[in-house]
């Protein structure tokens, strides 16, 4: 009977197991350190790549750069290295290799391939949770450059986890790289426009792809589809996606906002970083209003009409300029120049129409006018009646040739008092056109929001909205909340309050008290680390203490930055046993008892 094989072992203590996962580059295998026993991923360069320089030099990035991220979201580095293996001609190879952390769980790929796309609440929950880990990494200076449903999985309790940092850069190095090369580097359906046309990146191109991802969950299709990467590309640089509400039913109108505003050509356009979209999706999540600039955009684009996609181009026009065929899948990474972005010719006829039709309506409104069939419109400034009563703001508009509409609301201020106006005061508009009037109820009962995770500025603006007021900014230590984001509020969330009641907030400082773990064993110190975001670091020793104990850690008791490495020094040994050698000495000998002889000197006669 033939024994099975050895398990291969890398760096004398990680078991190579099955391959539970393969990429373009590398394929990745469940693996056991033995060291600390506990489970790993390890994902190990293709061995027919290795000898590329370039793929080397990506793939110890991604080990470089997310070895420099502790984050709840971020699929933790634990080690790297090398393994030099015997090529078939007899030469060595240095295979490189990456110890992570094992996450048990799906990538978004697989979720939407086996469940399609997801309610808006959770894939709002789950995006708000990615973004808010890219926050952290932009905040660190790494731009991740190829988020996609392949690199953002959701393990077995509903956490959210993004990886495969291969191509990620310093956003200082970002726009050097890119303009210099003039190479497109990503995934075709999740390129930002900047990305396609190779020009400078940053944070705000991972905001785009976040958005691509986000749209993909709520429709089950992404953006832009072609029959090539370029031709996807091209969509990207110079057509306007179709809201995901179009293509699936129940998506709120509020999400759709969202993704549009992601979703925007130009970078100044979108949100400024990952965490102003991680809020608004929280604002969804939870059901609260989202911010004015995305809001802004969804009311743009519906007043516009839906934007165009290759479904909406009519038929005879291309949706982009041909290009040539390319040998790849769509899905595959895009690496190439992107030649500038040319808009389709349109139909000469149909131009020469339209221009015939505006001169012909231009006409005749010229004659309508002369002949006195149209009379000339009379603007009138609206006046400012922000600040009165009610019943007196009513009487001035009403006065001055409008139509007051009263609309109550909850407000701090007193009862019956004007607390704004639509239009604005000194608007030009036509007499007898309606003035809204936004007429203080006073504050009522108010439900306090959950604006757990928010930016102070994002919570405060969530709070006016339900009527409610900042009170006290308030910093706290905190395990599970970045630094300068919401930990919780005073009064607390779904409490009930009169609306003049002042809401404090609770703001994360990114501290944690380290707790004492000494004589504990490792899996228990790391585990009671982990649990307020401390990385357990071991450093293993001789001691006369049982095997496996800590018997020293740094930082005991003391405040540190959350996601600081706490040294536990573990016994892995018993210290040396010393062997001494004693020789006896000899036994002393015993003097045999001599009568001591009796004095007989003669007294001296002097002495009396």
């Amino acid at each position: 009977m033939t024994s099975a094989p050895a398990a291969r072992l890398l760096a004398g203590r990680y078991r190579v197991g099955e391959l539970i996962g393969r990429g373009g580059m590398a394929e990745v295998h469940a693996g056991y350190d033995a060291r600390l026993g506990r489970e790993v991923a390890i994902k190990i360069l293709r061995a027919d790549l290795a000898r590329d320089i370039s793929f080397l030099q990506r793939f110890r990035r991604e080990a470089q750069a997310a070895a420099t991220l502790n984050h709840s979201s971020i699929v933790a580095v634990f080690d790297s290295g090398e393994e030099t293996v015997t090529e078939s001609g007899g030469a060595a190879l240095a295979v490189p290799f990456i110890v992570m952390e094992r996450v048990h769980g799906r990538t978004l790929r697989q979720i939407l391939h086996e469940d399609g796309p997801l309610p808006a609440g959770e894939a709002a929950r789950i995006m708000a949770e990615a973004l808010s880990a890219l926050s952290y990494s932009h905040a660190h200076g790494l731009v991740h450059r190829d988020i996609k449903p392949a690199n953002i999985m959701v393990d077995d309790s509903g956490a959210v986890k993004v990886m495969d940092f291969g191509i990620a850069r310093a956003i200082a190095d970002t726009a050097a790289t890119m303009t210099n090369t003039s190479v497109v580097i990503g995934t075709a359906q999740y390129l930002s426009p900047e990305q396609a046309q190779g020009s400078d990146v940053d944070a705000r191109s991972d905001v785009y792809g976040a958005g691509c991802v986000l749209y993909e969950l709520l429709s089950g299709r992404t953006p832009f589809v072609g029959d090539s990467p370029v031709a996807i590309a091209y969509q990207h640089v110079g057509e306007e996606p179709r809201p995901a509400s179009a293509h699936a039913t129940g998506v709120p109108f509020d999400i759709d906002c969202v993704v549009l505003h992601a979703l925007a050509k130009r970078p100044q356009d979108r949100y400024q970083d990952a965490q102003a979209m991680a809020d608004d999706l929280y604002a969804v999540h939870h059901g609260m209003p989202i911010g004015a600039a995305a809001r802004a955009t969804g009311l743009a684009r519906k007043a516009g009409g839906r934007g165009t996609d290759a479904a909406a181009t009519p038929r005879g026009e291309a949706a982009t300029e041909p290009g040539p065929a390319v040998p790849i899948a769509a899905t595959d990474p895009l690496t190439g120049v992107l030649p500038t972005y040319v808009p389709p010719p349109r139909n000469r006829r149909a131009v020469l129409a339209l221009i015939t039709a505006i001169l012909l309506a231009a006409g005749a409104v010229f004659w309508a006018v002369s002949s006195g069939f149209v009379g000339v419109r009379h603007d009138v400034a609206v006046p400012e009646v922000t600040g009165h009563l009610q019943s007196a703001a009513m009487a001035e508009l009403s006065s001055a040739g409008f139509s007051p509409i009263p609309d109550t609301v909850k407000d701090l201020r007193p009862p019956g008092t004007v607390v704004s106006q639509d239009p604005p005061a000194g608007s030009l508009r036509q007499p007898n056109s309606p003035v809204t009037l936004f007429v203080s109820g006073g504050p009522g009962v108010v439900t306090v929001p959950d604006v757990k995770h928010f930016a102070p500025s994002s919570a405060e603006q969530v709070l006016r909205n339900q009527g409610l007021h900042v009170g006290r900014i308030r910093m706290q230590d905190s395990a599970d909340v970045a630094k300068g984001l919401v930990i919780a509020t005073e009064p607390k969330a779904d409490q009930k309050v009169d609306g003049s009641v002042r809401v404090d907030l609770l703001v994360s400082t990114g501290q944690v008290t380290v707790p004492d773990v000494l004589g504990k064993t490792y899996e228990d110190a790391q585990q009671i680390l982990s649990k307020v975001n401390l990385v357990a670091r071991p450093r293993f020793v001789a001691s006369t203490k049982r095997v496996g104990t800590v018997v020293r850690q740094t930082h005991r008791k003391e405040r540190v930055p959350s996601s600081t490495e706490i040294d536990l020094d573990v016994v892995d040994s018993p210290p040396a046993t010393i062997v001494k050698t004693i020789t006896p000495s000899p036994a002393p000998t015993r003097t045999p008892d001599v009568p001591v002889p009796a004095d007989t000197s003669t007294p001296d006669p002097t002495s009396r």
